[in-house]
């Protein structure tokens, strides 16, 4: 059987050391955790693995751990978040030597560099010429967002931009991209705490950070969806919500972890600058996820 590219695949977290490395045995473990409640592939190097500071050796590090988990049908995601279609490219071609099977590939983010619409076609059409791995198009960027239309060109006319996972702008920017779209492509879902509605909306999977923190509820969502029983996968949905509520925002990972360390996961520390949590966040999210397994 050869690799299925939609269902749940979870972002996972890159554990660090005291010293910035990455804590390959911590690293290991989430991914593990993942694997046995049944996801259907592994993602690296994206916002929630901090994928911004990772250099392309420690995204082939991380490839590598996954490696050791997948089965020959769960793909393995690499996050790409480069600066410049050149480096972007390097990268690319990193995570295809290391074994990546689809690079999830940011816009461009910093603010001055922001290229308009036939920049980011450039982009992406040289991403695909030059790596020939599946690209899905991380539209997480809010200054240079990754319009429905752009995205119908991409999958038209390059031969491997093949999904976008939809962040920002919400449901209705997902809707908006499969009303466009129609059939073409596969979009995932990455409004975490909406995810049965993403599905219900169209996408065909997620990748989004709620997966990597409670993986099996949202197998047994994804599996209900699928399964035709809608009522219990929305109420698996409502059981979410308010948890993720303080999670958001700046610092991401940072809360996230914490979370996990709440629910009595080794998550690692995060890298630098991202460094302190202020006690009143870590209160409110202990108040949230005290007594999750």
């Amino acid at each position: 059987m050869g690799k299925k590219y939609e269902g749940i695949i979870p972002p996972t977290i890159t554990p660090f050391k005291a010293d910035g490395t990455i804590d390959e045995k911590l690293a290991a473990k989430e991914m593990d955790i993942c694997i046995k409640a049944g996801v259907h592939g592994l993602s690296v190097g994206g916002s929630t693995g901090e994928g911004p500071t990772l250099r392309d050796e420690e995204l082939q590090l991380l490839i590598t751990i996954a490696k050791e988990h997948v089965s020959k049908e769960q793909p393995i995601v690499c996050g790409i978040m480069r600066a410049c279609t050149r480096d972007a490219v390097r990268s690319g071609l990193a995570a295809k030597e290391a074994g990546a099977d689809v690079i999830m590939v940011t816009p461009t983010a910093y603010n001055v560099l922001v290229p308009n619409e036939e920049g980011m076609f450039d982009f992406y059409s040289t991403i695909s010429k030059e790596v020939q791995l599946p690209v899905i198009v991380y539209n997480v960027i809010p200054q240079n967002t990754i319009y429905p239309g752009l995205f119908k060109r991409l999958l038209e006319e390059t031969d491997y931009v093949m999904g976008v996972k939809q962040s920002v702008g919400g449901v209705q920017a997902l809707y908006a991209m499969k009303m466009t779209c129609k059939d073409k492509g596969r979009i995932y879902a990455a409004t975490d705490d909406m995810l049965y509605t993403c599905y219900d909306l169209g996408a065909r999977g997620a990748i989004s950070a709620i997966l990597s923190v409670f993986p099996k509820q949202c197998v047994e969502m994804w599996d209900c969806f699928v399964a035709g029983n809608k009522e219990r996968a929305f109420e698996i949905q409502n059981q979410l919500y308010n948890k993720w509520q303080c999670l958001g925002g700046n610092q991401f990972p940072i809360r996230l972890k914490y979370a996990l360390e709440v629910m009595g996961r080794g998550p690692g520390l995060c890298r630098s600058p991202i460094t302190y949590l202020p006690d009143d966040e870590k209160e409110k999210i202990k108040k949230a996820f005290s007594g999750e397994e």
